[in-house]
């Protein structure tokens, strides 16, 4: 990474984490782009160059995730069945994590603000045509095959479903359970049918 690069880079770390801390300091709302700009030293220009608005702010991790889940399918133990190699993905960065302390007032600023709930759930999302297409090529089906679509689309929305629920890890398994047994048969036809 060249000077131009890190700094940039510095640029953004800086803008996020004095949005974080605002944030969570006065909350959300109470907030503006302005408050942010001011907070990291840059203009409001310089922040728009960084981050497309208020929600994208706290939302700065989008390409790891996205490798994340396709790693998730790609680089899992032979052997291990897709469903079951997202399950345990799910279950470590969106479940598990939430017992961090540090991670708590994060997810309690996401949930309890509308606004940065409903970005979270679409860019979480937004790695679904990704995590089709992983999944296609892993069992060797056209790209567009609608069943890997709907595997990565049902695989996603379990955090979303986890939400709210008394025991979202249990919540969590359940969801794959069900996608894990309808699963070798809608594989097996896919993979015979091309």
């Amino acid at each position: 990474m060249g000077r131009r690069e890190r700094k940039k880079a510095a640029t953004r770390k800086a803008l996020a984490d004095a949005a974080l801390e605002l944030f969570l300091e006065r909350g959300y709302d109470q907030v503006s782009i302005k408050d942010v700009a001011e907070a990291a030293d840059v203009s409001t220009t310089t922040l728009f160059k960084h981050f497309s608005g208020k929600e994208a702010l706290v939302f700065d991790e989008d390409a790891e995730v996205e490798a994340g889940l396709v790693a998730a399918v790609r680089e899992r133990p032979a052997g291990l069945p897709i469903p079951a190699a997202l399950r345990d993905y799910v279950l470590r960065v969106r479940i598990d994590a939430a017992a961090d302390p540090r991670f708590a007032s994060f997810l309690a600023l996401v949930n309890g603000t509308p606004a940065l709930r409903e970005h979270a759930h679409r860019i979480w999302m937004r790695h679904e045509t990704a995590l089709a297409h992983a999944i296609a090529e892993d069992i060797g089906a056209p790209e567009s095959d609608p069943t890997c679509a709907a595997l990565a689309h049902f695989a996603l929305e379990t955090v979303n479903l986890a939400r709210g629920q008394a025991d979202p890890r249990r919540a969590v398994q359940h969801a794959f359970d069900l996608l894990e047994r309808g699963w070798p048969a809608a594989a097996t036809d896919r993979t015979h049918a091309g």
